[in-house]
C-alpha cells in the first residue's frame, strides 16, 4: 500500500502503517459504538477489550475516526479516552464525512463511512456489531441506512450480528440482495437478529469456516466485483437475549421514539437507549458479547486473507 497517496488530513498509527507496508492482518473497527452506541467509561472498555481480542489472535487492530477534523486510521489509547468522552460528536457516513473533515469536527464514522476509510487505506476486513438497514415504517419515512448502498459498492468484507433487530430485517435484506451483496452465514442457516441468534429469515448463503470465507473473497477479487461481503455471525449462545423478551422492549421504545417525532440519524441512538434502560443493562451486556464476538471472526478471516 502507497500511504504517501493517503490525504494529508490522514493519520496513520504506527502498528496500522506497518502492517499495510509489511502485508500484516489487520481488522478495522469503527467508532459509532463509541460516541454514540455506548455511555463512557463503557464505550472506552469495551473499544479496548476489542482491539486487544484482535492482537491476541496475530492481527492488527484499526480503530477508525475522525477527530478535530483528521481522519484517524488507528487510535492511540489518549484518542480512544478523548473520543470515549466527546460530548456532541457527528455520526457521520458518506454525504457528511467531507464536512466534518472541513469543518474540524469530531465524528464517529459509521459502517458506511468506515468501509470508505478502510478501502481508502487497503484494509479489506472489517468487525462491527450490526449492520444498518431499513427501518420499520420504511414506507412513510423513506428511512434507510446508507449502510446498505455502501455495501454495494465498497468492496470490503463487514463481519456483524446481522442488521440491527430494530429495525425491518426482511426489507433489509430485500435491499441488499438488490444491490449485489452476498450475505454469508457464518456457521449457521438462520439470519442473526443482533441480539438473537436466530431470526425467521434464511441466509442466502453459508460457510463454516475462515479459510472458506478468505476463498470466496479472493474469488470475487479475481471477477472484480466490487460490493461489499456480509457475513452474518451470531452471537454467542449464552449472552443472546430471547426474542419474546427484546421484542418487547423493541415495540415500546419504538412506540416512545414515534411519539416523540425523532427521525434519521437520531434513531437508532434513541432506540439503543431506551432498550439498554428498559433491559437494565442487558442488551448492553450482549452488545459488548457480540461486537467480540464478531472482532474474533474477522480476526480469523484476516489470517487467512492475508496469506
Amino acid at each position: 500500500m502507497n500511504l504517501a497517496k493517503l490525504p494529508s488530513f490522514v493519520d496513520i498509527h504506527e502498528d496500522v502503517s506497518k502492517a499495510l507496508n509489511e502485508n500484516i492482518p489487520i481488522v478495522a473497527l469503527e467508532s459509532t459504538i463509541i460516541t454514540h452506541g455506548m455511555p463512557f467509561p463503557e464505550n472506552a472498555e469495551m473499544a479496548s477489550s476489542v482491539e486487544a481480542l484482535i492482537r491476541e489472535h496475530g492481527v492488527v487492530p484499526a480503530t477508525i475516526a475522525v477527530i478535530d477534523g483528521r481522519i484517524k486510521i488507528g487510535l492511540t489509547a489518549e484518542e480512544l479516552i478523548k473520543l470515549a468522552k466527546v460530548k456532541n460528536a457527528m455520526k457521520i457516513s458518506r454525504a457528511d464525512i467531507a464536512f466534518a473533515i472541513s469543518q474540524g469536527k469530531t465524528a464517529g464514522t459509521t459502517v458506511a463511512a468506515t468501509m470508505i476509510i478502510s478501502r481508502m487505506a487497503g484494509i479489506r476486513i472489517f468487525a462491527t456489531g450490526g449492520i444498518g438497514g431499513v427501518h420499520k415504517g420504511v414506507e412513510t419515512s423513506f428511512d434507510i441506512s446508507a449502510d446498505l448502498t455502501e455495501l454495494g459498492k465498497t468492496d470490503v468484507l463487514v463481519v456483524a450480528a446481522g442488521a440491527k433487530a430494530i429495525l425491518d430485517v426482511p426489507k433489509t435484506l430485500e435491499v441488499l440482495e438488490t444491490q449485489g451483496v452476498p450475505v454469508v452465514g457464518y456457521k449457521t442457516d438462520s439470519l442473526p437478529a443482533f441480539w438473537t441468534r436466530r431470526s425467521d429469515l434464511a441466509v442466502p448463503l453459508r460457510m463454516d469456516s475462515a479459510a472458506q470465507i478468505s476463498d470466496f473473497l479472493k474469488v470475487r477479487d479475481e471477477l472484480q466485483l466490487c460490493s461489499g461481503v456480509l457475513i452474518a455471525n451470531p452471537i454467542p449462545k449464552k449472552d443472546q437475549i430471547p426474542s419474546k423478551i427484546i421484542n418487547k422492549y423493541i415495540e415500546t421504545a419504538q412506540t416512545e421514539m414515534e411519539a416523540n417525532n425523532i427521525s434519521g440519524k437520531e434513531v437508532t441512538p434513541f432506540l439503543l437507549k431506551r432498550i439498554f434502560e428498559l433491559s437494565k443493562g442487558e442488551s448492553l451486556k450482549s452488545n459488548i458479547a457480540l461486537v467480540k464476538n464478531n472482532a474474533i471472526v474477522a480476526a480469523k478471516i484476516s489470517l487467512e486473507f492475508y496469506k
